[in-house]
């Protein structure tokens, strides 16, 4: 497994493909909502099982505070660790840029996934693309450092 942090103009195809993939073709969620003018501000992150084959991707928004966004993890490839590997190499970039927080919309059904990794739920629950969302953060402890993540 590898991740590597990127640009989106970079690494497009890999990253369109996966999130088509997850959120057009699964999820249904209309491609013009998918994808968005955020992209290209966006620092992004692809995990790889093997050179070449990307099968999860994510992206961090500095401009809005650390928003992370877009996180996807191909159906066959899911429950193996590439969800997490994409989240810690988001929060280490938001950490090495002095972020004291991330945070993200999160589907409800994930909400699960994202408490095993120490984000907390902070609002209602709500519908964003006809999926229930919540949105969850995680803050960092004063000591806390990027190897720490």
């Amino acid at each position: 497994m590898q991740v590597i942090i990127t640009d989106f103009q970079s690494r497009q195809d890999e990253i369109r493909y996966i999130r088509d993939q997850v959120f057009v073709i699964e999820q249904q969620i209309p491609r013009e909502e998918e994808f968005d003018d955020r992209d290209a501000s966006c620092i992004h992150a692809v995990a790889y099982d093997s050179p070449g084959h990307p099968v999860g991707t994510g992206r961090l928004d500095t401009e809005k505070e650390g928003k992370i966004g877009r996180v996807a993890v191909l159906q066959s490839h899911r429950r193996r660790g590439f969800g997490r590997a994409v989240m810690q190499a988001l929060e280490r970039v938001a950490l090495d840029r002095g972020l004291p927080r991330v945070w993200f919309h999160a589907q409800v059904s994930a909400v699960p996934f994202y408490s095993s990794l120490g984000y907390r739920v902070i609002s209602d629950e709500f519908d964003e693309a006809g999926i229930p969302h919540v949105v969850m953060e995680k803050r960092w402890s004063s000591s806390e450092g990027a190897g720490q993540v």
